[in-house]
């Protein structure tokens, strides 16, 4: 009977494997937008917007919790330019209407358009960004040369054009036409940009190896994975249409007078800036936090989604 060769086991406790097991099964599940998500749950900014926005779009959907008092019905010349009192905390116009309600219910024509807006830029953006940076050849000659015409148009000057040719019907859906059919060449430009990045990834061959239809790979595969930076453009976009739209009012070819905007109320008070200048910085006030709310939104989830800016933090 052969003799047995010693085996020798190290001890358990000068062995590695307990410390890989215990660092494997502690570890989490990973992707971009689980990073972003941990990320952003780290930055004061935000919260600081995700709050204002919040705010914004409590006071646009619900106004009366805010305010029971009409924004035109109760305007009387002897409360023209008043201050505050009881009440009407921001005090009256010139029409002796309450500031404060006007700019409360003023809130939600503005949200509406910006939404609008990035809805009608989203959808032709991303639809022809899409196609052109996946397709290629041809179809992205022609979309390409599409967007730039488009893209050499100052949006603002083709909505006051617009505007100014439908001065009879001029409303919230026609005004957010005005400018996100002259908006959206931005965003095809990322979302292509993007797309002509990832189409050539190792997975996108794979799938196309076992026969997977080339529309299917764009939208199933090749989007999610591109769709990040038209996020963050979106965010920053529903700001500058909600300014686009106060610009609009202000100049006299956005909404008519009788719809409550802070672009309406900032064009009114003009006239009383130094008789009464808070009737001017009150709406403006309320613009300018709106606008850096998105901004402050828009800019925490770029550096979210971008690997570089979180790693240089």
């Amino acid at each position: 009977m052969a003799n047995k060769q010693p085996h020798f086991v190290a001890p358990l406790n000068e062995t590695p494997l307990l410390a890989v097991d215990s660092v494997t099964g502690a570890s989490q599940p990973s992707n971009l937008w689980l990073d972003a998500w941990r990320d952003m749950r780290r930055r004061p900014m935000f919260y600081i917007s995700g709050v204002l926005i919040l705010l914004v779009v409590i006071v646009a959907l619900f106004p009366g919790i805010f305010t029971a008092e009409p924004p035109n019905d109760k305007c009387y010349l002897a409360n023209s330019n008043a201050g505050p009192i009881w009440g009407h905390p921001l005090g009256f116009t010139r029409q002796g209407c309450d500031v404060f309600s006007r700019i409360v219910h003023g809130t939600s024509t503005s949200l509406t358009v910006g939404i609008l807006v990035t809805i009608l830029t989203m959808g032709v953006g991303i639809i022809l960004g899409a196609i052109a940076g996946f397709y290629g050849k041809w179809i992205d000659a022609v979309l390409s040369r599409v967007g730039d015409i488009f893209f050499a148009i100052p949006y603002i000057l083709a909505a006051v054009v617009v505007m100014s040719v439908f001065s009879h019907n001029r409303n919230v859906i026609v005004i957010a036409l005005a400018i996100g059919v002259f908006a959206w060449p931005s965003t095809a430009r990322v979302l292509r940009a993007e797309i002509l990045r990832v189409k050539n990834a190792d997975f996108v061959m794979a799938s196309t190896a076992i026969g997977v239809s080339r529309t299917r790979i764009l939208w199933r595969h090749v989007m999610p994975n591109s769709i990040a930076p038209v996020i963050v453009i979106t965010t920053m976009s529903l700001a500058g249409a909600i300014v686009a739209e106060a610009t609009l009012s202000f100049l006299g070819v956005g909404l008519p007078s009788t719809f409550m905007s802070w672009g309406n109320d900032i064009s009114q008070a003009q006239a009383d800036i130094r008789n009464n200048p808070m009737t001017l910085i009150w709406p403006s006030l309320a613009l300018s936090i709106t606008v850096l709310a998105f901004i402050m939104m828009g800019e925490v989830i770029r550096e979210a989604l971008d690997p570089k800016a979180r790693a240089s933090r």
